[in-house]
């Protein structure tokens, strides 16, 4: 069964609005776990403008699942994931002013910053995953800098799933079918949602684990954080 670890940056968005800590960024955490998923995500950007640093070194002691830590691998960001070790850190290019993520990995071009890079959180006992668009060519250039998994940039396959899913889903099939022939293991996010990703996790052979935050929360506000995490789940099976 394909894991599902939930982004909870939107929760810390929301938090920030008002300068409190409501909602409690910790206790939803918990209450995720609680409520069947299987790991916790957090995205923390430069300028925190939704999860904080503090955020990620209190949510170890709290994340009982998997906890996977995305962002750029500036200094800040290796210093912060080397002090909190946690199960998996997830490579992602994002400029200092992206709202969000917006595109993969060139894994050529970037090839001895990633390796070096990954070398490091090896040495720490993290498992690594980078973040790229569904082309082959960047998956097999992802193998070469020592990574143990990528993460499939799904926000193309969202975009254009409602025109013609079959059509969307192509590229990822191509892309996991070259990591599944060198080993690879997969993980998968960026706008997937209830209503497109039972069939991403049915084309997709050997999906390890999907990353979601933004359309499960926005899905909650009508269905309930408990509801809508074991529909995930129920989707993924």
């Amino acid at each position: 069964m394909t894991k599902l670890s939930v982004n909870i940056n939107k929760i810390a968005t929301l938090r920030n609005a008002r300068g409190g800590n409501v909602p409690d960024l910790l206790k939803v955490a918990k209450d995720l776990e609680d409520f069947g998923a299987q790991g916790i995500t957090i995205h923390p950007r430069p300028d925190e403008r939704h999860i904080r640093y503090q955020d990620a070194r209190d949510l170890k002691n709290i994340v009982k699942t998997e906890f996977n830590i995305e962002g750029n691998p500036v200094q800040k960001f290796i210093d912060l994931v080397l002090e909190i070790k946690p199960e998996q850190v997830t490579l992602v290019p994002d400029s200092v002013d992206a709202i969000t993520s917006n595109a993969g990995w060139d894994t050529i071009k970037h090839k001895d910053f990633l390796s070096e890079v990954i070398k490091t959180f090896k040495q720490a006992g993290i498992r690594t995953s980078i973040f790229v668009d569904p082309d082959p060519k960047m998956v097999m250039g992802a193998k070469d800098t020592g990574t143990e998994r990528i993460e499939l940039y799904t926000e193309s396959y969202a975009r254009e799933f409602i025109q013609n899913k079959a059509r969307a889903i192509q590229p990822f099939i191509k892309a996991a079918e070259t990591a599944n022939e060198i080993g690879m293991g997969i993980n998968a996010g960026h706008d997937l949602s209830l209503e497109n990703i039972q069939y991403f996790g049915k084309q997709i052979p050997n999906l390890l684990e999907v990353s979601i935050g933004h359309a499960l929360i926005c899905e909650a506000l009508y269905l309930g954080l408990d509801n809508v995490v074991n529909m995930y789940l129920h989707k993924l099976k």
